[in-house]
Protein backbone atom coordinates (compact mmCIF):
# COMPACT_ATOMS: atom_id res chain seq x y z
CA UNK A 1 0.00 0.00 0.00
CA UNK A 2 1.02 3.60 -0.57
CA UNK A 3 1.08 6.15 2.21
CA UNK A 4 -2.17 7.74 0.99
CA UNK A 5 -3.94 4.41 1.32
CA UNK A 6 -2.55 3.87 4.81
CA UNK A 7 -3.62 7.37 5.82
CA UNK A 8 -7.19 6.65 4.72
CA UNK A 9 -7.24 3.16 6.24
CA UNK A 10 -5.84 3.93 9.70
CA UNK A 11 -6.79 7.59 10.03
CA UNK A 12 -3.25 8.81 10.73
CA UNK A 13 -1.91 11.75 8.77
CA UNK A 14 0.98 11.33 6.35
CA UNK A 15 2.98 13.78 8.42
CA UNK A 16 2.60 11.61 11.50
CA UNK A 17 3.36 8.42 9.58
CA UNK A 18 6.64 9.92 8.36
CA UNK A 19 7.34 11.15 11.88
CA UNK A 20 6.96 7.64 13.26
CA UNK A 21 9.28 6.35 10.53
CA UNK A 22 11.83 9.00 11.47
CA UNK A 23 11.62 7.87 15.09
CA UNK A 24 12.16 4.25 14.09
CA UNK A 25 8.69 3.00 15.06
CA UNK A 26 7.85 2.05 11.46
CA UNK A 27 10.14 0.52 8.85
CA UNK A 28 8.22 0.02 5.58
CA UNK A 29 9.88 -1.72 2.66
CA UNK A 30 10.99 0.14 -0.44
CA UNK A 31 9.54 -0.72 -3.84
CA UNK A 32 12.56 -1.64 -5.96
CA UNK A 33 10.87 -0.44 -9.14
CA UNK A 34 10.03 3.13 -8.11
CA UNK A 35 11.70 3.59 -4.70
CA UNK A 36 8.41 4.39 -2.97
CA UNK A 37 7.61 3.10 0.50
CA UNK A 38 5.49 -0.04 0.43
CA UNK A 39 3.30 -0.51 3.51
CA UNK A 40 1.98 -3.93 4.41
CA UNK A 41 -0.29 -5.44 7.04
CA UNK A 42 2.55 -5.37 9.60
CA UNK A 43 3.01 -1.59 9.27
CA UNK A 44 -0.76 -1.03 9.42
CA UNK A 45 -1.04 -3.11 12.60
CA UNK A 46 1.84 -1.25 14.26
CA UNK A 47 0.38 2.08 13.19
CA UNK A 48 -2.94 1.16 14.82
CA UNK A 49 -1.13 0.31 18.07
CA UNK A 50 0.83 3.54 17.93
CA UNK A 51 -2.36 5.50 17.23
CA UNK A 52 -4.03 4.01 20.30
CA UNK A 53 -1.10 4.77 22.60
CA UNK A 54 -0.61 8.29 21.25
CA UNK A 55 -4.30 9.06 21.74
CA UNK A 56 -3.74 8.11 25.38
CA UNK A 57 -0.78 10.49 25.50
CA UNK A 58 1.94 7.83 25.82
CA UNK A 59 5.38 9.30 24.97
CA UNK A 60 7.30 8.02 21.94
CA UNK A 61 10.09 6.55 24.08
CA UNK A 62 7.60 4.54 26.13
CA UNK A 63 6.07 3.18 22.93
CA UNK A 64 9.55 2.26 21.71
CA UNK A 65 10.21 0.27 24.91
CA UNK A 66 6.94 -1.63 24.48
CA UNK A 67 7.66 -2.19 20.81
CA UNK A 68 11.14 -3.62 21.45
CA UNK A 69 9.80 -5.82 24.26
CA UNK A 70 11.88 -4.24 27.01
CA UNK A 71 8.60 -3.62 28.81
CA UNK A 72 5.08 -4.98 28.48
CA UNK A 73 1.94 -3.01 27.73
CA UNK A 74 1.04 -3.19 31.41
CA UNK A 75 4.46 -1.89 32.44
CA UNK A 76 4.12 1.03 30.04
CA UNK A 77 0.61 1.84 31.22
CA UNK A 78 1.62 1.79 34.88
CA UNK A 79 4.43 4.25 34.13
CA UNK A 80 2.06 6.41 32.09
CA UNK A 81 -0.56 6.37 34.84
CA UNK A 82 1.96 7.94 37.21
CA UNK A 83 2.42 10.78 34.71
CA UNK A 84 -1.34 11.19 34.23
CA UNK A 85 -1.95 11.28 37.98
CA UNK A 86 0.71 13.94 38.35
CA UNK A 87 -0.91 15.97 35.58
CA UNK A 88 -4.29 15.49 37.24
CA UNK A 89 -2.97 16.94 40.50
CA UNK A 90 -1.49 19.88 38.59
CA UNK A 91 -4.83 20.47 36.87
CA UNK A 92 -6.70 20.25 40.18
CA UNK A 93 -4.47 22.96 41.63
CA UNK A 94 -5.12 25.16 38.59
CA UNK A 95 -8.87 24.58 38.91
CA UNK A 96 -8.76 25.47 42.60
CA UNK A 97 -6.92 28.74 41.96
CA UNK A 98 -9.15 29.64 39.02
CA UNK A 99 -12.20 29.00 41.21
CA UNK A 100 -10.82 31.36 43.88
CA UNK A 101 -10.27 34.03 41.23
CA UNK A 102 -13.90 33.90 40.08
CA UNK A 103 -14.84 35.88 43.20
CA UNK A 104 -12.74 38.88 42.10
CA UNK A 105 -14.83 41.53 40.38
CA UNK A 106 -12.11 44.15 39.89
CA UNK A 107 -10.56 44.80 36.44
CA UNK A 108 -7.19 43.25 35.71
CA UNK A 109 -5.46 46.63 36.00
CA UNK A 110 -6.48 46.78 39.67
CA UNK A 111 -5.95 43.13 40.49
CA UNK A 112 -3.22 42.40 43.06
CA UNK A 113 -1.52 39.19 41.95
CA UNK A 114 1.31 39.01 44.49
CA UNK A 115 -0.44 36.65 46.93
CA UNK A 116 -1.55 34.30 44.15
CA UNK A 117 1.90 34.26 42.54
CA UNK A 118 3.51 33.56 45.90
CA UNK A 119 1.18 30.61 46.46
CA UNK A 120 1.86 29.32 42.94
CA UNK A 121 5.61 29.52 43.52
CA UNK A 122 5.24 27.53 46.73
CA UNK A 123 3.19 24.91 44.88
CA UNK A 124 5.79 24.75 42.11
CA UNK A 125 8.52 24.17 44.67
CA UNK A 126 6.52 21.20 45.95
CA UNK A 127 6.28 19.73 42.44
CA UNK A 128 3.19 21.31 40.88
CA UNK A 129 3.53 22.36 37.24
CA UNK A 130 1.22 25.01 35.82
CA UNK A 131 0.38 25.41 32.15
CA UNK A 132 2.47 27.75 30.03
CA UNK A 133 0.32 29.10 27.24
CA UNK A 134 3.38 30.59 25.54
CA UNK A 135 4.06 27.16 24.09
CA UNK A 136 0.74 27.32 22.27
CA UNK A 137 1.71 30.49 20.44
CA UNK A 138 4.08 28.71 18.09
CA UNK A 139 1.98 29.68 15.08
CA UNK A 140 3.03 33.28 15.63
CA UNK A 141 6.56 32.21 14.70
CA UNK A 142 5.37 31.64 11.15
CA UNK A 143 4.23 35.23 10.72
CA UNK A 144 7.56 37.05 10.96
CA UNK A 145 9.56 34.94 8.47
CA UNK A 146 6.68 34.91 5.97
CA UNK A 147 6.13 38.67 6.13
CA UNK A 148 9.86 39.46 5.93
CA UNK A 149 10.30 37.06 3.02
CA UNK A 150 7.34 38.56 1.18
CA UNK A 151 8.69 42.10 1.57
CA UNK A 152 12.18 41.05 0.48
CA UNK A 153 10.84 39.23 -2.58
CA UNK A 154 8.73 42.28 -3.43
CA UNK A 155 11.83 44.47 -3.20
CA UNK A 156 13.92 42.14 -5.35
CA UNK A 157 11.11 41.89 -7.91
CA UNK A 158 11.01 45.67 -8.11
CA UNK A 159 14.76 45.90 -8.65
CA UNK A 160 14.62 43.16 -11.30
CA UNK A 161 11.75 44.92 -13.12
CA UNK A 162 13.52 48.29 -12.95
CA UNK A 163 16.73 46.93 -14.43
CA UNK A 164 14.87 45.13 -17.19
CA UNK A 165 12.77 48.20 -17.97
CA UNK A 166 15.87 50.43 -18.11
CA UNK A 167 17.56 48.12 -20.59
CA UNK A 168 14.47 47.83 -22.83
CA UNK A 169 13.65 51.57 -22.72
CA UNK A 170 17.15 52.80 -23.66
CA UNK A 171 19.21 49.95 -25.00
CA UNK A 172 21.68 52.39 -26.63
CA UNK A 173 22.61 53.88 -23.26
CA UNK A 174 22.56 50.63 -21.36
CA UNK A 175 25.69 48.76 -20.23
CA UNK A 176 26.74 45.59 -22.07
CA UNK A 177 24.18 42.81 -22.13
CA UNK A 178 26.45 40.47 -20.15
CA UNK A 179 26.67 43.03 -17.36
CA UNK A 180 22.88 43.49 -17.37
CA UNK A 181 22.39 39.75 -17.15
CA UNK A 182 24.82 39.66 -14.24
CA UNK A 183 22.87 42.38 -12.45
CA UNK A 184 19.58 40.62 -13.11
CA UNK A 185 20.85 37.36 -11.65
CA UNK A 186 21.52 39.02 -8.29
CA UNK A 187 17.84 39.55 -7.34
CA UNK A 188 16.95 36.13 -8.79
CA UNK A 189 19.57 34.42 -6.61
CA UNK A 190 18.53 36.51 -3.62
CA UNK A 191 14.87 35.53 -4.05
CA UNK A 192 15.84 31.87 -4.43
CA UNK A 193 17.92 32.06 -1.26
CA UNK A 194 15.18 33.70 0.77
CA UNK A 195 12.60 31.14 -0.43
CA UNK A 196 14.94 28.30 0.55
CA UNK A 197 15.54 29.89 3.96
CA UNK A 198 11.79 30.35 4.42
CA UNK A 199 11.13 26.73 3.52
CA UNK A 200 13.76 25.49 5.98
CA UNK A 201 12.44 27.79 8.72
CA UNK A 202 8.84 26.65 8.27
CA UNK A 203 10.00 23.03 8.12
CA UNK A 204 11.93 23.55 11.36
CA UNK A 205 8.94 25.14 13.10
CA UNK A 206 6.48 22.57 11.87
CA UNK A 207 8.73 19.54 12.27
CA UNK A 208 7.42 16.76 14.40
CA UNK A 209 4.16 15.10 15.16
CA UNK A 210 0.74 16.71 15.14
CA UNK A 211 -0.29 16.07 18.74
CA UNK A 212 -3.94 16.93 18.29
CA UNK A 213 -5.73 13.57 18.51
CA UNK A 214 -8.40 14.76 16.10
CA UNK A 215 -5.80 14.82 13.34
CA UNK A 216 -4.69 11.22 13.81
Amino acid sequence: MKINEVEALVGVTKKNIRFYEEKGLLSPRRNLENGYRDYGETEVAWLQRIKLLRKLGVPIEEIRKMQTGSQTVGDGMRRHLITLEREQKNLEQSIRLCTLLTDHTEPLAEFNVEAILEEMEQLEQSGTTFQNKQTEDIRIRYVAPVVISFLFILLMTGIFSLLLWAYIAKPQDAPPLSFIIFLLTIPVIAVGGILLALYQRIKEIGKGEIDNAKKY
